[in-house]
């Protein structure tokens, strides 16, 4: 075992006062670079334990009441309402990383805060605000150009991606990890363009409740959950679709007209009318030649026999998000009416699939940047599936991420721990503030691999002084495992490369940017906001423009 790592309290030694001055203490500018690291340090307390593949859930309460059952660190922070300005750009970083490389938010989360708690030491130790962002980016700079240098396997053109995707979908999934790996990675190895790209779009996931999750499969096409509601169950050659986020059928009774009738004459007239106001409806979707009508809403059982006489196939949809994802896929518009959208839909094919006890519709083209594959998913819960889903969704994002830039980085806390040992032999050398600055940005790294030994039970000071002494001796390839450190190689845990340097690059940003905020100012929100929302101009006030100051501690 070697020696261990520097302690964190002396780090702010090289900057103490010479003789005959005073110590410096945090100004008024100091202070709003506290206030952001007490918000970062909050957010961070609550995505914190749900890092890495032993990382724990939240059961999450939605607006709308629904509960959720997730450890995803993305849909935790957008079910968070934050109030501190900090807090919010900290959770857009987080975001944006998790849009770009499908994971990451976590990442992105621990690291900022890390790093601006460490230079809240530093400020408290007396290195002027200017001089700490100027060598904190120094270090973020030299993180990033010895990033490169530490991957150690590529993902070759004709390489099964299989080991390659097994560790990014083991992170949201540690069980029946391997049967779901085999489907992502056929799929994805399916869906490649004849010059080697891939489009993440080309691979769609659609999940089945009921089953078992070796009853999942693939299927040609964008499948999505819906069920056919009429006897025309497939349109086999020349679909135009439309989608509607109506009923299809009369109005529904809690809408808010209301029929007033006398006598029974009345009332066979006013069903006489609608009938020949949905016969006329349906008529108009057939005159556009629309043959697939997509629903999310009631589909009205005397409606569809006029359907089915113009040959139209009436599929009623689950979800408004597969609504969403349709209209993007097929370019068509999500009509509120029952009217022919001026565009509709085409593919080549729909039909009808029964998996089980599960209804699905596929839809199939004949063209590129069209789905070609989806990964039908089966599980007893829905709760489980969502989880299953979102590992998919990684693996899919992960296989783009190779196809762009195919090196892999040792993972389970290996990277970090190698950039460590660099970035600290390096700070010792250094005069100035980029020395204690090296320093904490190699501390603020080490804290990952402390969560992931947090996070799988183990004694966290017992590991990483073993994980030190290995990392000394020049096996940058140790990492957290489930028992203690494991060789990542042989375990083949990896990280990829585009993911982790944009990881690195959000959360140096986040903590540059907050580090030079000298003030938080929030606009005052008018009490008269249809004054604001007027059209017509407004005479100019005498006194100054309504803004206040945050208190520097309010979270």
């Amino acid at each position: 075992m070697g020696s261990r790592a520097p302690s964190a309290t002396g780090l702010p030694e090289r900057l103490e006062p010479g003789p005959g001055q005073r110590p410096r203490s945090p100004g008024a500018e100091e202070q709003h670079v506290l206030s952001s690291v007490a918000a970062a340090q909050a957010l961070a307390r609550v995505i914190r334990p749900c890092y890495g593949p032993h990382g724990r859930q939240k059961l999450l309460v939605t607006a709308r009441g629904d509960t959720v059952v997730t450890g995803y660190a993305a849909a935790i922070l957008r079910a968070l309402e934050l109030e501190h300005p900090a807090a919010r750009l900290l959770r857009e970083a987080a975001q944006t990383q998790a849009e770009q490389s499908g994971d990451g938010a976590a990442f992105v989360v621990l690291l900022a805060s890390a790093l601006l708690e460490r230079a809240e030491r530093l400020l408290r130790a007396g290195l002027p605000r200017s001089q700490l962002r100027e060598a904190y980016a120094a270090a973020a700079a030299e993180t990033l150009a010895q990033l490169p240098g530490l991957a150690v396997r590529s993902l070759g053109p004709l390489e099964n991606p299989f080991w390659a995707l097994y560790s990014a979908i083991n992170t949201h999934t540690p069980c029946q990890t391997s049967g779901l790996t085999k489907l992502v990675a056929h799929a994805c190895w399916a869906a490649r363009e004849l010059d080697g790209s891939f489009q993440p779009e080309r691979v769609g996931v659609c999940a089945l409740p009921g089953g078992r999750l070796e009853d999942s499969c693939l299927l040609p096409g964008l499948a999505v959950a819906g069920k056919a509601c009429g006897k025309v169950t497939a349109v086999p050659r020349g679909a135009r679709v439309a989608l509607f986020a109506c009923a299809f059928g009369p109005a529904s009774p809690s809408g808010p007209a209301t029929a007033r009738l006398c006598s029974p004459d009345d009332l066979t007239q006013f069903r006489e009318g609608s009938e020949k106001l949905m016969e006329k409806q349906v008529g108009q979707l057939a005159s556009a030649d629309i043959n697939v009508a997509v629903v999310w809403g009631e589909v009205d059982e005397n409606t569809l026999p006029q359907a089915d006489k113009h040959g139209i196939m009436v599929i009623q949809a689950k979800s408004r998000r597969e609504m969403v994802y349709l209209s993007e896929v097929l370019g068509t518009p999500l009509m509120p009416y029952l009217l022919p959208p001026l565009k509709p839909g085409k593919c080549h094919r729909v039909y009808r699939q029964e998996l089980g006890e599960g209804l699905a519709v596929v839809f199939e083209w004949e063209c590129l940047g069209t789905p070609a594959l989806t990964l039908v998913l089966r599980g007893p819960t829905t709760e489980g599936l969502r989880g299953v889903e979102q590992a998919a969704y990684h693996g899919i994002d992960a296989y783009f991420q190779l196809c762009q830039d195919p090196r892999l980085l040792p993972g389970a806390g290996a990277t970090e721990m190698a950039l460590v040992k660099i970035l600290s032999d390096k700070g010792r050398k250094l005069e100035g503030p980029r020395g204690p600055a090296f320093l904490a940005f190699a501390h603020a790294l080490r804290s990952l691999p402390e969560t992931l030994a947090e996070n799988a039970g183990l004694a966290v000071s017992e590991v990483m002084a073993e994980m030190h002494g290995a990392h000394q001796a020049g096996n940058f390839l140790t990492g957290v495992g489930t028992e203690g450190i494991i060789n990542v190689v042989e375990e083949e845990v990896w990280d990829t490369l585009t993911a982790k340097a944009q990881g690195l690059r959000a959360a140096a940003d986040v903590a540059l940017q907050l580090v030079t905020i000298d003030e938080i100012i929030v606009a005052k929100k008018s009490p008269k906001i249809q004054e604001d929302l007027s059209p017509y101009p407004k005479k100019a006030k005498e006194h100054p423009s309504p803004v206040r100051k945050q208190s520097p501690r309010k979270n």
